[in-house]
């Protein structure tokens, strides 16, 4: 276990919904946040609500913004803890979306991920220690109608937490990388009668704080682990021994 919280957190998409709630929760754990969006009213507003919270405007589509932002937290301690929060869903059908307006999502919601990521990686692997948790969906299991461009893209983005581990993980173990499903939420992005926020943002803020290396690579959905698909051999084998596989809570 590491404290994190001698450096600053980045959280991106922190203007509103989720992201908004995470960067509170997360000042109120005691955490210098850097709260990374488009908006600057918002991201001021936000900042007016807690004395631990930078505002850093950059949209996460563009690097060389992503890069000033970054440079600009960094003045405030290193970067400890990165949650990739932000991410655009245009709720286009594929016959009214154009090879453009497709990608300028993915720009967003995979592209944004890698930069970020990569700048925080910058502090990280400096220090050996970090923690970046990417929030995910099932939406490349299961797309909805008119949900192309936002089920690829995130689709991508938790292949590219595989690869992040692929790569890090021998060599830096101490960055801990993980995926969160914080479910469906009251949010723009959500459903009317979805979850609060800011309920689901007590379980990012934890998660994100939750420094342990056995998190490297881990799925969560909510408050609870997802345990990796286990072969029929292996399910065959806990049944014989009687084990059973518990799944860590938040």
């Amino acid at each position: 276990m590491t404290d994190l919280t001698d450096g600053i957190a980045i959280v991106t998409g922190a203007g509103r919904g989720l992201g908004r709630a995470l960067a509170l929760e997360l000042a109120r754990r005691g955490v210098r946040v850097g709260a990374l969006g488009r908006d600057p009213a918002a991201l001021d507003a936000l900042a007016g609500e807690s004395e631990g919270i930078l505002p850093l405007i950059a949209d996460v589509a563009d690097p060389a913004a992503v890069a000033a932002a970054f440079a600009q937290a960094r003045a405030h301690g290193p970067v400890r803890i990165l949650v990739n929060n932000a991410a655009a869903y245009p709720r286009r059908d594929i016959l009214d979306e154009s090879a453009d307006s497709f990608m300028a999502t993915v720009a967003t919601n995979l592209g944004g991920t890698v930069a970020c990521t990569r700048e925080a990686l910058a502090d990280m692997t400096d220090a050996g220690v970090g923690r970046i948790l990417n929030v995910a969906t099932f939406a490349d299991v299961a797309p909805l109608p008119a949900s192309a461009a936002y089920a690829v893209s995130k689709g991508a983005a938790r292949i590219f937490t595989r690869a992040l581990v692929a790569d890090l993980g021998d060599r830096f173990p101490g960055i801990v990388v993980s995926d969160w499903m914080p479910g469906m939420l009251a949010t723009s992005m959500g459903i009317a009668d979805g979850l609060d926020p800011a309920i689901a943002a007590r379980w990012g803020a934890a998660l994100a704080l939750w420094h342990d290396r056995s998190l490297n690579g881990t799925v969560w959905e909510m408050d609870r682990e997802l345990p990796p698909p286990r072969s029929l051999k292996r399910r065959l084998a806990d049944r014989v021994t009687l084990r059973r596989v518990e799944a860590r809570r938040l």
